[in-house]
């Protein structure tokens, strides 16, 4: 008779570990894979909440652009001088820095040597 009480207070007490152990494991989920998911989609949401004509972007594509015109769902990419093309405004991947006009021509003087 004790043993089979011994062997039904392990087995209760293992029930207890078990729902402490996946408690532990749904946290450790969630500060790695869950938290910094949710933090990039916010950062994104604000960069396109904050886009302005003037703003150099990369595309999901990979086409690089200044923005010419910005409405809810598009956006006006002046890809060249006087050409300009429309992408929904949630392929902009990013915002580009430090991309000047003339980094553009050195590196075309690059390619034609």
């Amino acid at each position: 008779m004790e043993r089979a009480f011994l062997l039904l207070a392990q087995a209760q007490g293992a029930g207890w570990q078990t729902i402490i152990f996946i408690g532990v494991l749904f946290a450790i989920m969630y500060f790695v894979m869950i938290r910094p998911q949710q933090k990039q989609l916010k950062e994104q949401r604000n960069m396109l909440a904050s886009l302005k004509k003037g703003d150099d972007v990369i595309t999901q594509g990979g086409l690089l652009g200044k923005v010419y015109l910005v409405t809810d769902k598009l956006v006006t990419l002046e890809i060249a001088s006087n050409v300009r093309i429309r992408v929904l405004k949630s392929s902009i991947q990013g915002k580009v820095s430090g991309l000047e006009e003339g980094e553009e021509k050195k590196d075309e003087k690059k390619e034609e040597k």
